[in-house]
């Protein structure tokens, strides 16, 4: 129960959601957020922070995700890359003609079926909907994947694939946001890992975005994050 997520905890939970948010939304290591927190007197280790982070990302991701605002029907689709254990894994992204980001998914393949799991995915997204139209980057097997998609009915008989690489640009550049937080890192330990870190880098950047529209500022994102938190504000 939400009650009891900072149970047993050594630090205020106020000071957990501090060294949280700050990873996930700032191009910080966990090193750099020691040495701040040393200078507010608290003496935490970057393994602290990063159990922190890994533990806390996906609940703070379940809870806002369902405060999201919808997004159109006119999908921008591209894939990006990550490095997990020194070797090349792939992040799978959509945003809309706005720019709102649609979805995500961490995979280890870039593949037909990784691009069907994106889109199961997205299409269970709450604030998605089926899509009139999707933009690709032309790749062989994410059109490959829609077109079957299509003819097992999961994506309406009326979407349409549409292949233009430069109307793919607002992904692209929506991606250096993801590239720049993730670069202090490294890479990622472990698959499991990258799931956690990335589901709360992507939904700070949706708030940033302004996708939740009871957060405004950064001290409305404080509050409202503290109180689906379950944290006295």
């Amino acid at each position: 129960m939400s009650h009891n997520l900072f149970k047993w905890k050594h630090f205020d939970s106020e000071i957990i959601m501090l060294c949280v948010r700050w990873y996930l939304k700032y191009p910080l290591s966990y090193r750099m957020l020691v040495e701040m927190m040393q200078e507010r007197g608290l003496n935490l280790t970057h393994t602290i922070i990063m159990r922190w982070v890994h533990q806390y990302s996906p609940i703070i991701s379940k809870k806002l995700r369902k405060h999201i605002t919808p997004t159109n029907d006119s999908w921008r689709m591209d894939e990006t890359y990550l490095k997990i254990k020194g070797t090349n894994a792939y992040l799978y992204r959509a945003v809309d003609s706005q720019g709102n980001t649609i979805d995500f998914l961490v995979s280890e393949h870039r593949d037909k079926d990784a691009a069907k799991n994106f889109f199961r995915k997205a299409l269970k997204a709450k604030h998605s909907q089926q899509p009139r139209v999707i933009t690709t980057d032309k790749y062989a097997a994410t059109e490959i994947a829609i077109y079957e998609m299509i003819y097992s009915g999961i994506l309406s008989v009326s979407t349409s694939l549409r292949k233009v690489k430069y109307l793919n640009n607002i992904i692209e550049q929506d991606h250096r946001f993801i590239k720049r937080k993730v670069k202090p890192m490294l890479g990622f330990g472990s698959f499991k890992t990258a799931e956690k870190t990335i589901c709360g880098i992507e939904i700070m950047h949706m708030i940033r975005k302004g996708q939740i529209v009871e957060i405004q500022s950064a001290l409305s994102e404080v509050q409202f994050i503290n109180k689906i938190m379950s944290i006295a504000v």
